[in-house]
């Protein structure tokens, strides 16, 4: 789906509206299942709770909802757009010439929203199997835990094994499955609600300072680290934001939270009613449900949260592609499985989340236990968020000191639940620390080296070498190489190219041929940006290409070549290449081989220690990365890939001597070098 105006990205439809609930609201929409469970765990059970902690818990609830996913994400964040596209790198990209240092915030955002991706998986779906435990028939055998495990591996892995085969046709059920699971939360709430009517209570906020101010919660402000998992979803919301719309969004979002309140309200009033007894081993979310509904409520959350899943996943590819593009990220194999826009498979990403997502569920086993480590690297998230929304926001013209207040406002609120979700980490959320973590140096090294790869390369005039290019363009001593030489540079900036590229065409062996092209590719700010430009230098046999290209547009030099050289050959700026031989009569467009250099760090001990580790890294990281010719669609091409040594403008040469011959036969030597020797010893 794409938007072509504002008026239809702002624009509500009924369709609209279903499509929203399946693709935005899986993550946020499934927080029920487990959350309520982790906060009455984190009091020792239902025994030790009271009626004013119920409905502390409660208001916590509905008043994170209110102000993070609401207020923040809904009403502020949703205005955030990059040319209708949503998320953190397009939240960057919009304010990245502001400063510098917002690098930091994004790589921080990126890879802890990625680790992430590979827990919610874990949670949901074992939280939504565990509810076999109630169902008549089923919960003695999922009583011993094993049998959970076994079938939330085998439920992850056939999610991620038709991730190759595209989600369309599947992502057209989401919808209405999701109605179908709001519309049941909102019906099972109300009507445990209606049963204690106390539970509306919780709408005032009173409760929830009380509860945090209170001694009966033996918690304290680490109780919302579990208050926190309610509103997870709401980054993944502000991603999605291209795939459904800004209208939408606002029409779904008040029945999406009205939905989930009813849900905890309903949870809270069944908690209310039972105080004081036990509730070991039951999750709050399923004891509320009758028990001959119990099989048809746990099925339609196995669904919910296979859709939570999917949208996390969709969105983890969503989001390495973006990296990608940004230079954060390596490049990878890229495929494009189904017919919808944007819809993108990447199968080392998807491997990666298989392995550990099943990694997670083997570790942790419940989604007890799975709770400990959830949330954490989200506040992360969150945080890197508010520092960029507070730049955007000056970037809209709002008064400096008011955007700051406003940052400061969620960012407080927002340390607070990361100060609160930290004390999970020795319980399980190193795990995801970890992750986060890796992710992060990737990004950091990716993100240097191309810096450290720009200071040290020399670049040289192209002016300079015109002669020699037409001299070797009309050469007869030498066979034509190819009619077009495509060069891709990752450096040219007006006249100056690669000295490398000049080195390969000149020096290494003279390549002939009718027309040569140097093409450097920028990802541009905007997501589906499709333009170039064309500097032919006053010649008919350089063409230097500009492709500009959104961040999210595949970068497949080949297509925007042919059209380029139409239009230039269309013109007349470039002459006709007129084919002897051909299966397409009338065919002028000769062949084309594209050369791909690629530059190698050797023998670079005079290098910063720092520079050095980095451009290390970097290589050793490319091993396990997609080749360049894959990247930029050329694996139907001819390709020829030249490994050469970075060339470093500022290293000297290496210091040697000539030798100098003597006359000293052969028995002098030996007692020159056995005089040495003695020397030597003593």
């Amino acid at each position: 789906m794409s938007y072509s105006s504002d008026k239809s990205f702002n624009k509500a439809t009924s369709a609209g509206f279903i499509i929203a609930l399946g693709v935005v609201y899986g993550d946020i929409g499934t927080s029920p299942l487990y959350t309520m469970q982790s906060i009455v765990s984190g009091q020792g059970g239902l025994q030790n709770i009271s009626e004013s902690f119920i409905l502390g818990a409660v208001s916590l609830v509905i008043w994170t909802l209110t102000v993070i996913t609401t207020v923040k994400y809904v009403l502020i964040a949703l205005q955030a757009d990059n040319h209708h596209e949503g998320g953190i790198f397009s939240l960057f990209t919009l304010v990245r010439r502001m400063a510098k240092w917002l690098i930091i915030p994004a790589m921080i955002g990126g890879a802890t929203l990625l680790a992430d991706g590979a827990l919610t998986p874990a949670v949901t779906v074992t939280s939504a199997v565990e509810g076999l435990k109630g169902v008549p028939g089923l919960g003695e055998i999922y009583a011993n835990q094993s049998w959970v495990v076994v079938t939330t591996l085998i439920i992850l892995a056939v999610l991620f094994l038709i991730q190759r085969f595209g989600t369309g046709l599947v992502g057209k059920l989401f919808g209405p499955i999701m109605f179908i699971w709001f519309a049941f939360l909102a019906a099972t709430g109300l009507f445990n609600s209606l049963t204690n009517l106390e539970i509306f209570k919780a709408i005032n906020p009173y409760y929830a300072l009380h509860l945090l101010l209170s001694p009966e919660n033996k918690a304290g402000i680490f109780i919302l680290g579990s208050i926190f998992l309610a509103t997870t979803g709401a980054e993944a919301l502000y991603s999605d934001l291209g795939h459904v719309g800004r209208g939408n969004i606002y029409r779904s979002w008040p029945f999406v939270k009205l939905a989930i309140v009813l849900s905890y309200c309903g949870q809270g009033a069944w908690l209310l009613a039972h105080k004081g007894g036990d509730l070991e081993g039951m999750n709050p979310f399923f004891v509320i449900i009758p028990s001959e509904m119990m099989i048809y409520a746990v099925i339609l959350a196995t669904f919910a949260s296979i859709i939570a899943s999917q949208s996390l996943i969709s969105g983890s590819f969503t989001l390495v592609s973006e990296a990608i593009r940004l230079k954060l990220l390596p490049m990878m194999r890229i495929y494009y499985p189904g017919k919808t826009l944007g819809q993108l498979y990447i199968p080392a990403v998807n491997l990666a989340l298989w392995l550990a997502t099943s990694g997670i569920v083997l570790y942790f086993r419940s989604a007890e236990h799975m709770e400990a480590a959830y949330g954490l690297a989200i506040t992360v998230t969150m945080l890197m968020t508010t520092v960029l929304l507070s730049y955007y926001l000056i970037y809209k013209g709002v008064k400096r000191i008011l955007a700051y207040l406003i940052a400061a406002f969620f960012a407080s609120i927002e340390f607070i639940f990361f100060i609160a979700s930290a004390a999970k980490f020795v319980h399980g959320g190193y795990v995801v620390v970890i992750m986060a973590a890796l992710i992060v140096f990737v990004m950091f090294i990716w993100f240097q080296a191309n810096k450290s790869v720009n200071k040290y390369i020399k670049s040289l005039n192209l002016n300079d070498f015109k002669g020699q290019l037409k001299a070797l363009k009309e050469d007869r001593e030498l066979d034509l190489y190819q009619t077009n030489i495509v060069y891709l540079s990752n450096k040219m900036e007006g006249d100056f190219i690669d000295r490398s590229i000049l080195y390969s065409i000149l020096d290494k062996r003279p390549k002939k041929a009718e027309v040569y092209w140097f093409v450097n590719v920028k990802v541009t700010d905007e997501p589906w940006t499709s333009e170039y430009e064309v500097d032919m230098m006053g010649t008919d046999y350089i063409v230097k290409v500009h492709l500009y290209l959104g961040f999210r547009m595949k970068q497949e030099v080949p297509r925007y070549l042919r059209t380029i050289v139409k239009d230039l050959i269309a013109s007349g700026r470039l002459p006709k290449q007129k084919q002897k031989y051909t299966t397409m009569p009338g065919r002028n467009v000769g062949d084309f081989r594209f050369v791909v250099i690629e530059e190698r760090v050797t023998n670079a001990q005079e290098l910063p220690s720092f520079d050095r580790f980095v451009l290390k890294a970097k290589a050793a990281i490319k091993r396990y990365t997609a080749t360049p010719d894959r990247w930029f669609g050329l694996q139907f091409s001819e390709v020829s890939l030249e490994r050469v040594p970075l060339i470093l403008s500022d290293v000297h040469n290496l210091n040697i001597y000539e030798r100098v011959k003597t006359e000293e036969t052969e028995e002098d030597t030996f007692e020159n070098v056995r005089k040495e020797n003695s020397t030597t010893e003593k």
